[in-house]
């Protein structure tokens, strides 16, 4: 699973998912994109099953891009815990998503095949998403 391999800092405050996507929402690598609808935090576990189903129904054919990358640590306090004692250890990465932004492309394959590889892919993510073809 991605993972940064080193951060300024171990914790992050978790922040606010405001407007739409201004870098990362245009078609750069591939012909085919999957393109985020709503913003969201994308776990890097949703991210790799993403990967891991369009690689599968593409039967290692074409190139992938993933077009985002998990750099947010969320941090989960232990169970039966009480107030205070401060904030909890970083648990897992995640990567924010704002509307517009690309998350995956694809290149080298024909558009049926795209389609319903991004199709699974999508179902993988816990937001809206579509499927957009480079113009």
């Amino acid at each position: 699973m991605l993972s940064p391999k080193r951060t300024r800092f171990r914790k992050q405050h978790r922040g606010r998912m405001k407007g739409i996507a201004s870098r990362g929402n245009r078609i750069c690598f591939g012909r085919y994109a999957l393109q985020a609808l709503e913003p969201a935090w994308i776990t890097s576990r949703q991210i790799e099953a993403g990967r891991k189903s369009m690689t599968r129904y593409a039967r290692r054919g074409g190139k992938i891009w993933i077009r985002i990358f998990p750099d947010k640590p969320v941090t989960v306090r232990p169970t039966e815990t009480r107030m205070g004692s401060g904030k909890g250890s970083p648990e897992f990465w995640v990567s924010v998503v704002k509307p517009g932004q690309i998350l995956y492309e694809m290149g080298g394959i024909s558009e049926m095949v795209a389609r319903e590889a991004i199709t699974i892919a999508a179902s993988k993510m816990p937001i809206q998403t579509q499927f957009i073809i480079a113009g």
